[in-house]
């Protein structure tokens, strides 16, 4: 096994500097911390009390990866996440990626240094050719987030089919002007949901209008935004498929300041079914996501993996979705 001695020599550089990269130190030179970081990954050099690891012990520790710890949906996964490990023997932490790719990396050098038995990807910010490598280092499973060109267990829900629930369910409705407010279209969960919003709107023979897509939308405050422009449109939708209940949330909000009824002129639907789609006045129809059992199934998953002591076959577990009805439409 390699020695910080033989990190320092392939950089160039002291092994006080090797040794400040490896304990994160704050103060060190991005380009030195990148190099350090190569020279490590080629040698195979892991840390001490990491390499004790290796040899056997583990850390009944699983981590789990999420883009947004203000978002109500991760706290309802990690939640029932953390019952079913703390029953099968494990803890759970939780990484904050905050929608950065170089944060969601630097997550997964906990599996790499053996500080975790294991990851979940609640979220995913990177391509499957970035995160392939760390697989060496341990299990990981993709839940709720996913690249369909990973080889990764995933536990997943057919997201385009709950695009295309949602918007037929408001041409249903008779809607014919209908805008669209997703996240990024780099991920491919939200990808898939506009995929099922279009399909939807192609087969109803609906035109899809520039001004009515409101790509990279998250919260409440986004929802609030959305609504504002809306509201300034001379050609205004009857209808919006809201890619989360948060962004739901928001655009009623914002309609009832500016005395605008929900659904009478303006229909509203979110996605997940998160508690404050029943909380809220009118209450959000919206796309109904299993996400207790989405959690508890990654971890059991996760768990057999580690005690089985083998590597998870690629597999590709997708959970039912449904759509709850509520004042909203």
């Amino acid at each position: 096994m390699a020695t910080i001695k033989e990190v320092a020599e392939r950089t160039g550089l002291s092994s006080t500097t090797v040794s400040r990269v490896i304990n994160n130190h704050p103060y060190v030179d991005e380009s030195k911390r990148q190099l350090v970081l190569t020279a490590m990954e080629e040698l195979g050099y892991v840390p001490n009390s990491s390499a004790r690891r290796l040899r056997g012990q583990r850390t009944q520790t699983i981590a789990v990866i999420i883009s947004r710890i203000v978002n109500p949906f991760f706290s309802h996964l990690v939640d029932a996440m953390e019952r079913t490990a703390s029953e099968l023997g494990y803890q759970i932490i939780l990484c904050d990626s905050r929608l950065n790719k170089k944060r969601e990396l630097a997550h997964l050098e906990l599996l790499k240094a053996k500080q975790v038995d294991g990851v979940i990807l609640a979220s995913l910010q990177n391509k499957w050719e970035d995160i392939k490598p760390y697989t060496r280092y341990g299990p990981i499973i993709s839940c709720n987030e996913y690249d369909s060109m990973a080889k990764l267990p995933m536990i997943i829900c057919d997201q385009e089919a709950g695009g295309y629930i949602g918007t037929k369910h408001l041409i249903d409705r008779g809607h014919t002007h209908i805008a669209y407010a997703g996240g990024a279209d780099r991920i491919e969960l939200t990808h898939d949901r506009k995929k099922g919003f279009v399909r939807a709107m192609e087969e109803a023979n609906l035109p899809i209008l520039p001004e009515f897509m409101f790509p990279s939308n998250y919260g409440i405050e986004d929802g609030k935004r959305i609504f504002q422009r809306i509201f300034a449109m001379e050609n205004r939708p009857t209808a919006i498929f809201a890619g989360g209940d948060e962004v739901a949330a928001g655009i009623i909000q914002e309609a009832k300041r500016f005395d605008y009824s929900v659904p009478r002129q303006l229909a509203v639907i979110g996605f997940d079914n998160q508690p404050i789609a029943d909380l809220i006045d009118p209450g959000i129809t919206t796309i109904d996501q299993p996400i207790e059992l989405m959690g508890s199934r990654a971890v059991e998953l996760m768990v057999d993996s580690i005690k089985q002591d083998r590597t998870l076959s690629y597999n590709k577990e997708l959970l039912p979705l449904q759509l709850i009805i509520r004042q909203s439409t």
